[in-house]
């Protein structure tokens, strides 16, 4: 009896001492509150000595790491000693500048998980409805920074334009959208594979929806919830469908193609990048502490969250996102009875914009729209999906210096240009053949609901096993005709076919791949 009774004893003391631990932890989550708005008052009343400084005397003066605040600096207005009345004169435009700048005087370095005041809205990625999953949270604004449960800024690249706008004062810093009619124009989903984290890895699956289906969070606790896919219906004109009428490879037929000028009607999602990060670890078949360090150190230390955040899960990568062109009913794309064409296409500056002949990318982008907006007219769906990957993911200025555009370009113009050589010239310079990597890429069709497709207009073989290997089947794969094909081009398009391209036609031996010649320097006219 006595043990018994001191196990309860124990028991109902250990239950006193959690509830008081609680209590104080309460009370000083509020205290940082209080302490945080305070702040803010003080600085809108007087940012003159708060603002960091360019000047060569500038100090950032860390503060405690501890785990009752976040990690900060306090940035100190620097201090002159010059007579000149030039100099004073400088020193008061910089404080001028500095009252101008709108930023309080403690910089959140990063955060740490269970610190006092940090208490991230919950988000349960996979979760198989909207109100169990919860929003993604990621801006740094002063009334949702302690809230956010995702890393990075929203807008991939374009995040930094809209650091220079409110650094600018161009834009408010306590803005928020006005979402009044501007829901998706059509309906897509919710399907099973929204609910499962294995298949959707990439993207967030109710990023449409996100200011209406969490607006009493939004209200309620003043956090800054914004979507991130967007949904509307437009027109399409390209000089190419013109001629595609002209020529009767289109017909119109006043619903999809509109007119004898090869005007399309199409319906758009665009969409940005959210990394469920355990998934695109497993997606590239790595640990998940390997994807944050690598992050971390390859965006120059941009996002230290990602080292001390472990219990964070969500990232918004600085990349571009993708466009889905739909042709045709979108409901199409994921009813199993009706036929599916489908182009995925990465992005080429050089030829899908200004018409480059050393690739095939525009010609595959048009062959692909209209192949698509055929089978939407036979009463199928079409569909085109543009990402942003320029020069196969590592960007136009390595592109250009090796030919895969502009440097690889150089470097194939400047020697013989032959299709024995042109991964040879890539990997000289970029290190790998190619950074695409399409293991995230067939998560936009299992948003789409897609279970199958009837007609593949692609020859990529590693957008066919990245399909295939998330168990979309891929029944038929359409190649660009021959007659499409650019005379400049047949160094890439058979030195792709190749290393593994699909075709139904010649695959080339080693030694006729050396036969195959571009332009070359001399060639091009300066």
């Amino acid at each position: 009896m006595t043990s018994s009774g001191s196990n309860t004893e124990n028991a109902v003391g250990m239950a006193e001492v959690l509830q008081a631990l609680k209590a104080i932890q309460e009370s000083q989550s509020r205290l940082a509150t209080e302490v945080e708005s305070v702040s803010q008052r003080l600085d809108a009343l007087a940012p003159s000595a708060q603002e960091p400084s360019s000047g060569q005397d500038g100090r950032l003066l860390s503060q405690s790491t501890g785990d009752s605040t976040p990690t900060t600096v306090t940035a100190q207005t620097p201090v002159t000693t010059s007579e000149s009345g030039a100099d004073n004169a400088a020193s008061s435009t910089s404080v001028g500048a500095q009252q101008k700048s709108g930023f309080t005087s403690r910089i959140i370095l990063t955060t740490y998980p269970n610190q006092i005041g940090i208490r991230p809205i919950p988000l349960s990625w996979g979760a198989p409805e909207a109100s169990e999953r919860g929003p993604v949270v990621v801006s740094r604004s002063s009334s949702t920074i302690r809230r956010r449960n995702a890393i990075g800024a929203h807008g991939g690249s374009y995040s930094i334009y809209f650091a220079l706008a409110l650094a600018s004062k161009q834009l408010d810093a306590n803005h928020r959208p006005d979402f009044t009619n501007t829901e998706p124009a059509v309906n897509i989903g919710p399907f099973p594979q929204w609910g499962d984290k294995k298949k959707i890895v990439s993207m967030d699956p109710w990023g449409h929806l996100a200011p209406w289906l969490f607006a009493d969070i939004m209200a309620k606790e003043n956090v800054d919830i914004k979507p991130t896919i967007a949904i509307t219906k437009a027109h399409m004109k390209l000089p190419e469908l013109e001629e595609s009428v002209r020529s009767g490879r289109l017909v119109p037929d006043g619903k999809v193609c509109l007119n004898s000028l090869g005007e399309l009607a199409v319906t758009k999602f665009a969409v940005e990048p959210v990394w469920y990060l355990p998934g695109v670890a497993e997606r590239f078949g790595i640990d998940e502490g390997s994807l944050r360090r690598s992050l971390f150190e390859h965006t120059g230390g941009s996002y230290p969250e990602l080292i001390t955040r472990g219990d964070i899960k969500v990232f918004l990568p600085p990349i571009g996102g993708l466009t889905v062109y739909c042709f045709g009913d979108p409901a199409k794309m994921s009813d199993e009875k009706s036929s599916l064409a489908l182009r995925v296409h990465d992005e080429c500056n050089g030829s899908d914009v200004f018409g480059s002949d050393i690739c095939t990318c525009r010609p595959y982008l048009i062959f692909g729209i209209e192949e698509a907006v055929k089978e939407a007219q036979k009463g199928g769906s079409g569909v085109v999906i543009y990402f942003r990957k320029e020069g196969r993911a590592l960007g136009e200025v390595t592109k250009v210096r090796n030919s895969l555009i502009w440097i690889v370009y150089n470097a194939r113009k400047r020697g013989e240009d032959r299709a024995s050589d042109y991964f040879k010239r890539t990997e000289n310079i970029a290190g790998v053949k190619d950074m695409r990597f399409q293991a995230l890429m067939p998560d936009i069709l299992h948003w789409l609901g897609i279970k199958k497709i009837d007609r593949m207009l692609s020859m990529s073989n590693m957008k066919h096993d990245a399909i295939v290997g998330q168990g979309i089947p891929i029944h038929e794969r359409i190649e660009l005709p021959e007659d499409l094909i650019p005379a400049d081009s047949r160094v890439e398009i058979d030195a792709k076919i190749t290393a593994g391209y699909f075709t139904t036609g010649h695959r080339m031996t080693a030694d006729e791949l050396k036969a195959v010649q571009g332009r070359i320097w001399e060639d091009i006219d300066h």
